[in-house]
This record gives structure tokens, sequence and C-alpha cells, in this order.
């Protein structure tokens, strides 16, 4: 006997629905770029018709805003997840190298699509504050680990730490464009190996800046 299937309510009938319409704006523009797709062709990969996809989204900038809302706020959460009970910088730092790794496997779409999202928004009045603040969520996670980083050292940070993220940010957009051109000579971890030689150089700078009556011998494995 075949066992029925739970009948969703409207309100998760229409979460399906935006779900579905987003999953396949995502893969149409990777495929085809913002500009390149359609509203209609949206609707048509997603399994509905067009007037499906304006009961849910006003327009198709208001998807590429779900969309940057979305990818921000996984990615942010899925690393903190990962993190958040790390024994030491070490375990963290070998979680992040295996995220990092896992990533690079699909990195050709992942970063097509982060491209294809920021150029649009950049040219979009609408939706450049929109992207600001995407990318400011994005930072201020980076400014809290350096923080917590520099704290475990027993130091405290050279510079701003929302500058510092700044650094570490761009840089990671930098490195992987670098790492698709060149699959075989860079690293799919080179983000962390990046990053952990820059709070080494920071560590030590800030070792050196600070009085020596206030300076703390670091654990010799910092959480």
């Amino acid at each position: 006997m075949t066992p029925q299937r739970k009948r969703l309510t409207r309100e998760e009938s229409r979460q399906q629905t935006r779900d579905r319409l987003v999953a396949a704006a995502a893969e149409l523009f990777t495929e085809r770029g913002v500009n390149g797709t359609s509203v209609e062709q949206i609707a048509e990969r997603a399994g509905y018709t067009r007037g499906a996809f304006y009961g849910n989204f006003e327009d198709k900038n208001a998807l590429v805003a779900e969309l940057l809302h979305n990818r921000t706020h996984h990615e942010v959460e899925e690393v903190r997840a990962l993190t958040e009970d790390a024994t030491s910088l070490t375990d963290a730092l070998d979680r992040l190298r295996a995220w990092n790794r896992d990533r690079a496997e699909h990195l050709p779409q992942w970063l097509a699509l982060r491209m294809e999202l920021v150029l649009h928004a950049l040219r979009n009045d609408e939706l450049r504050p929109l992207l600001a603040e995407r990318e400011l969520l994005a930072r201020n996670a980076h400014a809290t680990g350096l923080e917590q980083a520099f704290a475990s050292h027993g130091v405290q940070a050279p510079a701003d730490p929302a500058f510092l993220a700044l650094i570490v940010h761009a840089l990671e957009d930098g490195l992987l464009i670098q790492r698709l051109l060149t699959p075989d000579g860079i690293p799919g971890d080179v983000v962390v190996d990046a990053f952990d030689l820059l709070l080494r150089s920071w560590t030590a700078l800030a070792q050196q800046s600070a009085p020596k009556a206030k300076r703390q011998n670091p654990p010799s494995d910092p959480v």
C-alpha cells in the first residue's frame, strides 16, 4: 500500500513554489546571465506558468534580491555552524579547508552565479543597497572571527577589525577567480591558506606593537 503524501498547507505550497522558482532562476542565471534570462524561462524551468511567477515575485529584480539574501545568509550560517564547536583554531581552519575544497568542486557554477548577481546589482540602483547590505553581513562575520582569533592569542587587533575583514573578504573573491582560471596551480582551499597567513602576520604585528607589560603568551593551540 502506497503511503499517502502529506497535504501541504497553502503557505507550505506557496513556499515550495517560491523555492522552485528561485532554484530555477539560479540555474538559468548561471547558464545565461541575469539579463539573458526571461521571466517566462524561469517559470518554465520551475514547471510553472508566468502567472505563478508574478504571484510570488513583483519582477525579476525581486527574485534577484531573494537570491542575494538567501545565498549570503546560507553561507554565513553554514560557516558559523561549521566552526562554532571547533576545539581550537587549527580545528576550525581544518573544517574550513574541507568546506572550501567541497565548494571548489562546484566553483564554476558558484562563482558564475555570484558574479552575475553582483554585476546585476551594481548596474541597478534599486538593488545596489541590498548588495551592500549583504556584503556587509559577510564582512561582519569575518570581523567577528578575526576578533575571536586575536583574543585567543591574547592580543588586540593591529587595526580596525572591520578594515581587516574588508581585506579578507575582497581577497576571497580575487583568489576564487584566479583558482577558476588556473585550477591546476591553485589549491581548492587557497582562501584558507591566505586567511591563515594574514592571521599569523597580523597576530605577530599585534604582539610586536603591544606594550611589554600587556603582552601575553598565546596558548599552544588557541581556540
